[in-house]
């Protein structure tokens, strides 16, 4: 278990900026705006040799007006109990203020090992007031900057000093799961209750998440890494700035993870953005799993689910076949379901099949249903392999790849879909030219006689037609 490191600090101080300079990574959500980071992110480090996971944080400040701030407080709360050790970070622009004070006294009470840090320290100006933090009581302070990394290996090399040395040895790579949806579906709710614990803030306010939130997790003895994302919106309707990045965040969640599970409300039951997100995971090639949830406001029959699913297979066609199941984020019923159905897809969706049951399979399609001519002339398919796993990718070289209708090659993709046991899970397969395989010549057209008549004809010659 590699040792864990909070960054705690008011509103806009930089603790996202420092997370991702930590972190390398951008994944930190970073803006001007205040409040912009309400959840705890994780993320892992490394420095001389030493690793350690570096906690996010929100602001720390008073306010009756935002409803966030006592459930960002407690999110606070929980990555203080978690860390080995603390970052305090300051505001050097802004100079010292009540928030600063609340926070010590908070630090102090912990008992847990804290480096206290001022941001922002750019010019000389601002470092002569680095003193006004001493009146905190505090001994040694680091003047940072976490934008340009001035002070950053300081700061660094007393941190690793301070935190437990442990066995850091990885484990093996968790399954990646991206939980998507519209506004307001219960994403969160799904995450904290597989998690067992409020992980992330629930509120019945769309955009409540803002950042993609990873978190690893352990369900009988298989890791996995649950990326909560923010709701996506259509573009018409997503005006903000920070909205938009957002967006950006869930788009590249998506890109990133094995099995996509997208969240549909059955209450508001499916609509046209739902089929648009699950768009969105098809185009990049992930693995899905369409989740029913809130199926415990609804009217529960066989008629209700059966509608669901011919509804659902209507409007996604494309993607029959990812699984569909009916959960209850709020009571946890059928949330176990989910993992079973995750362990037999991201089975498929990694599955390798060698060159040689593969090139049968490709064969006996083809003797069976032969493919059109192309331009009079026969098709012919060569050999296939498979060339990447994670979604089943495979290429068939073909004398003319241009000439297969895509309706054959969607007879050949469900052909292999069928042998090769690939029921839940998308399948590529390009068509190439082999290597070498020049394009048949073109018959020679027939000289022009007439001018070899005509002077023929001027000496007495005869030309035959």
């Amino acid at each position: 278990m590699k040792p864990v490191v909070a960054i705690v600090g008011r509103p806009n101080a930089g603790k996202s900026t420092l997370f991702n300079r930590l972190t390398r990574t951008r994944d930190a959500l970073v803006d001007s705006t205040e409040g912009v980071t309400r959840d705890r992110h994780y993320g892992s480090a490394s420095f001389n040799d030493v690793n350690f996971t570096v906690i996010d944080t929100g602001g720390f400040y008073r306010s009756d007006s935002d409803r966030f701030v006592q459930k960002t407080h407690d999110q606070i709360h929980y990555a203080i109990e978690d860390a080995d050790a603390i970052i305090a970070l300051f505001d050097g622009a802004m100079g010292i203020s009540p928030h600063d004070q609340d926070i010590v006294d908070l630090l102090r009470a912990s008992a847990k090992p804290v480096l206290f840090a001022v941001n922002k320290m750019d010019h000389l100006q601002r470092e002569e007031s680095l003193s006004d933090f001493f009146t905190f009581g505090i001994e040694t302070v680091f003047p940072i900057s976490a934008e340009h990394g001035h002070g950053i290996y300081e700061l660094l090399e007393h941190l690793v000093k301070t935190i437990p040395k442990t066995d850091t040895a990885e484990s093996e790579d968790p399954i990646r799961l991206a939980i998507i949806g519209r506004p307001n579906v219960g994403k969160s709710s799904l995450v904290n209750r597989i998690l067992g614990e409020e992980r992330v803030i629930v509120s019945d306010i769309p955009g409540t998440t803002r950042d993609a939130i990873d978190t690893r997790v352990e369900v009988d003895g298989r890791p996995y890494l649950l990326i909560d994302t923010a709701g996506i919106r259509k573009k018409a309707r997503v005006s903000e700035k920070l909205e938009k990045f957002a967006v950006v965040k869930a788009m590249d969640a998506i890109a990133r993870c094995d099995v996509a599970l997208i969240l549909i409300d059955a209450a508001d039951g499916i609509v046209e953005q739902d089929i648009k997100i699950a768009g969105y995971a098809y185009e990049k090639g992930r693995a899905c799993i369409f989740l029913l949830n809130k199926w415990d406001l609804v009217e529960k029959s066989e008629d209700a689910f059966k509608k669901f699913k011919e509804d659902l297979q209507y409007q996604a066609s494309y993607m029959s076949y990812a699984p569909f199941l009916t959960i209850s984020a709020l009571t946890g019923r059928r949330v176990p379901k989910i993992f079973e159905a995750i362990e037999a897809v991201y089975e498929q969706f990694s599955m390798r099949c060698t060159t040689g049951p593969l090139n049968r399979i490709i064969t006996e399609a083809t003797d069976q249903n032969e493919p059109s001519l192309f331009r009079g002339r026969r098709l012919k398919f060569f050999y296939a392999t498979q060339i990447a796993t994670k979604p089943p990718t495979f290429v068939c070289f073909v004398n003319y790849p241009e000439g297969v209708h895509f309706s054959y090659q969607r007879y050949l993709v469900n052909r292999l879909r069928e042998s090769l046991g690939l029921d839940k899970v998308p399948i590529r397969l390009f068509l190439r030219k082999r290597s070498g395989d020049s394009a048949r010549p073109r018959r020679p057209s027939r000289p022009n006689k007439k001018p070899l008549r005509k002077r023929a004809k001027r000496q007495g010659k005869r030309v035959g037609r």
